[in-house]
């Protein structure tokens, strides 16, 4: 069996090994793909440089099934055989092309149904309307007459296009119904080590002389067809360049993409398309413009697009795209499937995540031991990011019924304190009664004073080492918690909860509230993408974002154009009464607890972690992974404690999902600026001694980039000054169209000879 992913070098077709299946569907799932896919379904074709027209089809990503590589990597010629032959299945009649729609569900089921006797290792749609199939070789056959044996076996047309075993096939990012690991071994077949069968293969071999498409040339693995269509993604509202625009459009592309094309016209017109009838003479002069203007490094635009791509194939390595989390386990725990019963599919991750800092409410006194033998509690403080109006609040109902018996155990408590309060007026000489030390108070409003929060934190803490909980409807209102007022505050707190490390105040005053607890605080909150990357733009890499876990709710095209409220279930006193024994057996534990399969599971996600952050080279999803991991398995314990200590499959496969969940939503909305914080400290550590800013930054850089650096060097002030000084003095230039400086060649050759 094998994968092999086609790449042209010098218009020779290069075969890349695909290592395993979660790099398989990371390519075939990636943005251009998906684009380039629907532009093919719908029939859309371009102009190539001749001025003939070419189907989109062409620019999907090819693979090769059904053989090995030559010994330099090359495709053309092969003879070794692999271990799986790949082949189209097409409505008869139609040749090598089109299936009829209504045909598609019954030959679907039909080659489903007949996998095992097939040898099916991967079957799905291709780029048309019919299906691509890849099934185990026979050795004694040759490529043909394995061909016409599926064929007969599952009573399909015969592919004769793929009678070449070096034929590559157009993969699409449509819908995979099967997919093996069996199929990523890259072994050969034994048919190669037969001279008889090999000449049979030599014989339908011939030269590939295909037009070179853009989606055939890449820079580090990525396609060209990704790399463009993230940069429209985000400098274009992802809009496709139009006459009225496409020349300043595509000049602009050119100016990005040349130091990667090796500032060749002719390359850049082999990867940049003829937008919306570009005519060949202009577009061609248009691109030539380009590569003729002063070489100035690698463009701000050209680093930002490769540095989201990088995020997008991590956010891609959790199992989801960039518009789609990682699906949620078919099979749920009961707890899990209980609480999410009531909402439609699409709120369900997010409601499964955000019950839990109410669940972890219920235990007091309990602690869990992590592999690493550290001791944790119940810490969970989630975070839901949405757009406006996409519903949000769905996770109100099964947090306000898991809160409901703390809430009522809540309300006599504080008329307790409040008659004491009454009796004990503050600033009075007489003798004061004390404070009765049975008052603990769990569920908090949203405005209290440090003097309040202390004392609701050291309460808890003395009636039984109990959370204290919060909800808000928008996160800037986590800044009220405390008298501070501020997000440095908040992201303390969280940085201290995680932690249960020690917080509160010492007072010498006789009515100011004094006392030092381990801070046990969970808490809720929801907000909108950009009002979370503003409320956490300065805690991205001090560990703040690490210990939240984030969920989110992206609703599909469809649902979002719907105008139909969504409807939910009914939250009653039978939902209650099915509720009650779970909460129960989480308020009745205490002490240690340990689950030998939990912490299995834990060290496995670790190595599974480690190992996709060196094949993804990123270390933002490597320091993200740990906490993820560790808020994952917590998960796990509450869920074994509140499924009467049993542990099971549906247990493990959501610590699974959820830990994916999370770090699928991390890379989302803060991998980019994570990876770039990381990059530039990076830059700083290798530095040693004082030295001039200048040469501590790159080519080229941002404002943000420039303060960074000022920041870590411990200087004050906006440092704009300086930036000024350093353009009269012809070191740096600025590009206001990118909004980003450059050093001058000049200073560059200075700095190279000092």
């Amino acid at each position: 069996m094998s994968v092999f992913f086609i790449t042209y070098n010098n218009g020779k077709k290069m075969m890349t090994p695909v290592i395993d299946a979660k790099a398989y569907l990371r390519m075939r799932q990636s943005e251009g793909q998906r684009r380039l896919t629907e532009a093919a379904h719908n029939g859309a074709v371009y102009k190539n440089k001749n001025g003939g027209e070419v189907s989109v089809k062409t620019r999907l990503q090819q693979y090769n099934y059904s053989c090995l590589p030559n010994d330099d990597g090359s495709l053309a010629k092969s003879q070794r055989l692999s271990r799986s032959v790949a082949m189209d299945i097409d409505y008869p009649g139609e040749g090598c092309g089109k299936l009829l729609m209504e045909w598609k569900d019954e030959v679907r089921d039909m080659v489903m149904a007949k996998k095992d006797e097939v040898g099916a290792l991967m079957f799905g749609d291709s780029a048309t309307k019919g299906f691509h199939l890849v099934f185990r070789r026979h050795a004694d056959l040759s490529q043909e007459g394995n061909l016409r044996w599926a064929s007969e076996v599952l009573g399909v047309p015969f592919d004769a296009c793929a009678k070449d075993h070096t034929r590559v096939l157009y993969e699409p990012s449509g819908e995979i119904y099967l997919l093996s690991d069996e199929l990523f071994d890259q072994s050969p077949s034994e048919a190669c080590a037969d001279d008889a069968l090999c000449s049979v293969a030599r014989k339908v071999v011939h030269e590939d002389k295909e037009h070179v498409t853009d989606s055939d040339k890449a820079y580090r693995g990525i396609p060209f067809s990704d790399i463009i269509a993230k940069y429209w993604e985000m400098y274009n509202g992802g809009k496709l360049p139009m006459e009225g625009d496409r020349n300043v459009k595509t000049y602009e592309l050119a100016m990005t993409l040349r130091p990667i094309c090796d500032y060749s016209a002719e390359t850049l017109m082999e990867v940049i398309p003829q937008y919306d009838g570009f005519p060949y003479e202009e577009y061609a002069r248009t691109i030539e413009n380009a590569v003729k203007e002063p070489r100035k490094g690698m463009p701000y635009r050209l680093r930002q697009v490769l540095m989201a791509l990088d995020r997008d194939r991590v956010v891609a390595a959790t199992g989801g795209t960039m518009t789609t989390p990682p699906p949620m386990p078919r099979k749920l725990p009961k707890l899990i499937e209980l609480l999410t019963k009531n909402v439609p599919a699409y709120y369900k991750p997010a409601v499964a995540s955000a019950v839990f800092p109410a669940l972890g409410v219920h235990l007091h006194g309990v602690k869990f031991r992590y592999w690493d033998n550290v001791e944790h509690e119940a810490t969970f403080m989630n975070v839901l990011i949405g757009r406006q109006s996409v519903g949000k609040g769905c996770i109100k109902k099964p947090i306000e019924y898991i809160l409901a018996d703390i809430v009522a155990r809540d309300e006599p408590n504080r008329k307790r304190e409040a008659e004491w309060k009454r009796k004990n007026p503050t600033g009075k000489s007489k003798a004061k009664d004390p404070r009765p030390a049975d008052i603990c108070i769990q569920v908090l409003i949203d405005n209290l004073t440090d003097a309040v929060f202390n004392q609701r934190i050291v309460d808890a803490n003395n009636n039984g080492e109990r959370y204290v909980y919060t909800i808000v409807d928008e996160i800037e209102a986590l800044k009220k918690v405390t008298s501070k007022g501020n997000a440095a505050e908040v992201s303390l707190l969280i940085r201290k909860a995680f932690d249960n490390s020690m917080a509160g105040q010492e007072r010498v005053g006789a009515d100011s509230v004094s006392g030092i607890a381990p801070l046990r605080w969970n808490w809720n909150a929801s907000t909108t993408p950009p009002n979370a990357r503003r409320f956490f733009s300065q805690a991205v890499n001090d560990g703040t974002i690490s210990r939240l876990d984030i969920s989110t709710i992206i609703l599909s095209d469809d649902i979002a154009d719907d105008n139909d409220a969504p409807v939910m279930g009914i939250y009653d006193e039978m939902f209650a009464d099915k509720l009650h024994p779970y909460l129960q057996r989480l308020d009745a534990a205490s002490g240690l607890v340990e689950c030998e399969q939990a912490r299995k599971l834990s060290v496995s996600m670790k190595k599974e972690n480690d190992e996709m952050s060196r094949l993804c080279e990123s270390e933002a999803y490597r320091i993200l992974s740990y906490r993820a991991n560790v808020i994952a398995w917590l998960k796990g314990m509450v869920l074994y404690i509140a499924q009467g200590y049993k542990w099971d499959s549906t247990i493990a496969d959501f610590v699974q999902w959820s830990q994916r969940y999370n770090l699928w939503c991390k890379m989302l909305y803060f991998g980019q600026q994570l990876e770039e914080e990381l990059k530039e400290e990076r830059t700083i550590m290798q530095s040693s001694g004082p030295k001039n800013l200048l040469d501590l930054l790159p080519e080229e850089f941002s404002y943000q980039q420039y303060e960074q650096v000022r920041i870590v060097q411990g200087k004050s002030g906006d440092g704009k000054t300086t930036l000024r000084v350093w353009m009269s003095r012809g070191y740096i230039e600025k590009d206001d169209a990118s909004d980003t400086y450059h050093k001058t060649e000049s200073y560059l050759k200075r700095a190279l000879h000092s």
